[in-house]
């Protein structure tokens, strides 16, 4: 486990039992505003950035910060994810969920060293879930080493998430994956659908859009636990790549399988 293991793991525990769980299914509408049409944003996920911000400032003073709402105030910190060091945050992941009472959500931290992610935690506070990875040192949930492993259906289990993806795209995606796959709803919510790739509950996934916050813990995740996740032309993702589209899979040979029917 990554050397700061402890310490992050604390602090986002506190914030999710102070902050989260604390306004969970307590919103009132003033509550609950729109950053875009569709996308929500809660006090609680203010707040919470706020607390992880002013923590992770404390472990790791020398390392920027790039929070999502921050970055949605002020679009150019996202080039923050290129420092030396830069911790991101995403202060409750799934906030459509959480905004309207229902799990899942999370909290998804990630640690970034020259623009390449080197340790990831992704939290489940219902669950008290805490997944965990870091570069060259394994996956581990709950401090407990996993390892993914496929579904072992007769059809891989897929996850497609279509939700920023416009038409014709859209239904040529969903015509290829007839038949192909078995189709499951998308939880909306990153720091749930990683772990069910390496869990065996999900096999494949298809993600469009790519924000560091939603997807740097979670590649290194799937990537520790023994998957691969990767943009459609098989390169790395990185948390400063702007590009969209992206399969994420329980195993190279399903990740295989799957660009080959969905690229």
């Amino acid at each position: 486990m990554h050397t700061l293991h402890t310490p992050v793991s604390d602090l986002i525990r506190t914030v999710a039992r102070e902050v989260v769980l604390r306004h969970y299914q307590q919103l009132s509408s003033a509550q609950i505003s729109e950053k875009t049409p569709g996308d929500l944003v809660t006090i609680a996920d203010q707040e919470s950035e706020r607390r992880l911000s002013a923590g992770l400032a404390d472990i790791l003073p020398q390392a920027s910060i790039v929070g999502e709402e921050a970055v949605e105030a002020d679009p150019v910190l996202i080039e923050r994810v290129n420092d030396s060091t830069a911790w991101i945050i995403d202060p409750i992941d799934g906030t459509h969920n959480y905004a309207h009472g229902h799990p899942p959500f999370g909290i998804i931290i990630a640690l970034v060293e020259r623009g390449e992610t080197v340790a990831g935690w992704l939290y489940d506070p219902l669950a008290d879930r805490m997944c965990h990875a870091v570069r060259g040192g394994g996956a581990f949930i709950n401090d407990v080493p996993v390892s993914a492993r496929e579904s072992g259906e007769p059809l891989p289990v897929a996850a497609i998430s279509t939700l920023f993806i416009e038409e014709p795209r859209r239904s040529a995606i969903n015509r290829a994956a007839e038949g192909r796959f078995r189709l499951v709803d998308i939880p909306r919510c990153a720091a749930e659908q990683y772990p069910r790739l390496v869990l065996g509950e999900n096999d494949v996934t298809l993600f469009e859009r790519t924000l560091p916050w939603d997807h740097a813990a979670g590649v290194l995740f799937v990537e520790e636990a023994g998957g691969k996740a990767a943009r459609l032309d098989g390169s790395r993702y990185l948390p400063g790549d702007r590009r969209t589209g992206m399969i994420a899979a329980a195993s190279p040979r399903l990740w295989d399988e799957a660009v080959a029917i969905l690229g």
